[in-house]
């Protein structure tokens, strides 16, 4: 399995965000997921940086492979311009640029005033966004009148000798299937084998791709208040991350939570056992590659955990 590091630009600014990719290349690792939010998910993670920014800071600093964990190229921003984004980051990327695709969540995309459409819409509005994507990546000028996008005499003159792959977001079966279908890899935060081999069963042949949380620290107790503070949206399932449109809103949705519960799903402290047992979820079911991010400040800390106590035992 290709273990990664997850960006997390919810929780850090965009120097941080610089600073812990170069850590991590630094590390040992050759590839970041970085996530595309316009606001945070509560007001305590604090940040939200333009992720094309970012990318290109981490671009011109390391040789690190760098995928969008996730864009959504549907409402808030239109596929055309992210078409011509992910080209200039795949150019300087020098290749090793991927554009992971979801179709959004209303708490960053309904901030133009348009109206958030149902989950069935939403997908159909992703499928149609790869197409005019992939297209524009042909470099012709181009035009499409479709059910949700117009594109008038548009032409990406910057373009990369090789366009970017295209990863999508899966969550349940009608999503892994259209990522068979339509992309180039899956990607998904639960450990579920049988999404693994839905995506398989379904003709998909890029790699299927986890992301995943944990909260390092050498006392297990200042973990778990970590972790509680920055995340305890972790504790929460089902459909509400893409239906509430403000961070308050999950903030009184995870008023219920406590540590706890946060902790049963967050691997927190130094015990590599208890990293090990939630990260070997993701080897069992059959995932490509692992994206590990870490919770707090303390990302070099969780590295050298990494190295010395998970990477030996999850690679044997």
């Amino acid at each position: 399995m290709k273990f990664g590091y997850f960006l997390s630009s919810e929780e850090h600014s965009p120097n941080e965000l610089l600073d812990q990719a170069i850590a991590a290349e630094e590390a040992g690792f050759s590839s970041v997921f970085i996530s595309d939010h316009f606001h945070p998910w509560i007001d305590r993670q604090g940040q939200s940086p333009f992720v094309w920014s970012v990318i290109g800071a981490i671009a011109a600093r390391t040789e690190l492979e760098i995928t969008t964990g996730v864009t959504c190229p549907t409402v808030r921003i239109h596929p055309v311009i992210v078409a011509q984004a992910a080209a200039t980051s795949q150019i300087l990327c020098k290749g090793r640029f991927r554009l992971g695709l979801g179709s959004g969540e209303k708490l960053n995309e309904h901030i133009l005033g348009d109206r958030w459409p149902s989950a069935e819409v939403r997908r159909e509005m992703l499928e149609e966004a790869i197409e005019i994507i992939r297209e524009l990546w042909k470099g012709s000028l181009y035009s499409h009148h479709g059910q949700y996008f117009t594109v008038e005499n548009a032409r990406i003159y910057s373009l990369p000798e090789a366009a970017p792959p295209i990863i999508v977001s899966g969550f349940g079966e009608l999503s892994i299937t259209a990522a068979a279908d339509t992309a180039d890899g899956f990607v998904t935060t639960k450990p579920v084998a049988d999404d693994v081999a839905h995506y398989r069963k379904a003709n998909g042949s890029g790699p299927a791709i986890g992301v995943t949380k944990v909260c390092w620290a050498a006392d297990e107790r200042q973990a778990r208040r970590t972790a509680f503070e920055l995340w305890p949206t972790e504790a929460v399932s089902g459909e509400l991350s893409q239906e509430l449109p403000m961070p308050k809103h999950f903030e009184e949705v995870v008023s219920i939570v406590n540590e706890d519960m946060v902790a049963e799903t967050v691997p927190c402290g130094p015990d590599p056992e208890r990293h090990l047992e939630a990260l070997r979820q993701y080897v069992d079911a059959g995932f490509d590659e692992l994206y590990i991010g870490q919770i707090g400040n303390d990302a070099r800390g969780f590295f050298e955990f990494f190295n010395n106590e998970i990477r030996p035992k999850l690679a044997s």
